[in-house]
């Protein structure tokens, strides 16, 4: 892992948290889109080296919704940058992580990703993130 690549906030209104963290960070969103397979909307904001990622549930029983539903709004998850996710992925199955897809999926900011299961993890949900190249 090379770097924390961006930090996951679970919202319930995403509006109204950009505007929140545009008055907190002191910029402005520089990304939103919609990970439909997923059932989340995302907001980018880049803070120095740093990003955070807003995320709101696109429908009820998505992922997010639930987290919303069973913890509240806050901290979802931690992602870290890799250089080549299915070495990643790779290496920590064999180190006993639980992964909680087997193959990687299209994410949101040009992103490959995988999660780990946050039991494995100290309760956090691990994000890995692989910037997708263009041919």
């Amino acid at each position: 892992m090379r770097k924390i690549e961006h930090i996951g906030i679970a919202v319930k209104d995403l509006d109204l948290s950009c505007d929140l963290y545009e008055k907190l960070l002191n910029t402005t969103c520089y990304k939103r889109e919609e990970v439909a397979s997923e059932g989340v909307r995302t907001a980018f904001f880049q803070t120095g080296a740093n990003k955070i990622e807003l995320l709101s549930a696109s429908h009820q029983d998505s992922p997010i919704a639930k987290f919303l539903e069973k913890k509240g709004e806050g901290i979802h998850h931690i992602a870290f940058d890799v250089a080549d996710i299915l070495l990643e992925m790779e290496r920590l199955k064999k180190e006993g992580f639980v992964l909680l897809n087997e193959q990687p999926k299209l994410g949101a900011d040009n992103k490959l990703v995988c999660f780990l299961h946050p039991k494995g993890t100290n309760g956090v949900l691990v994000e890995l993130c692989q910037e997708i190249k263009a041919l």
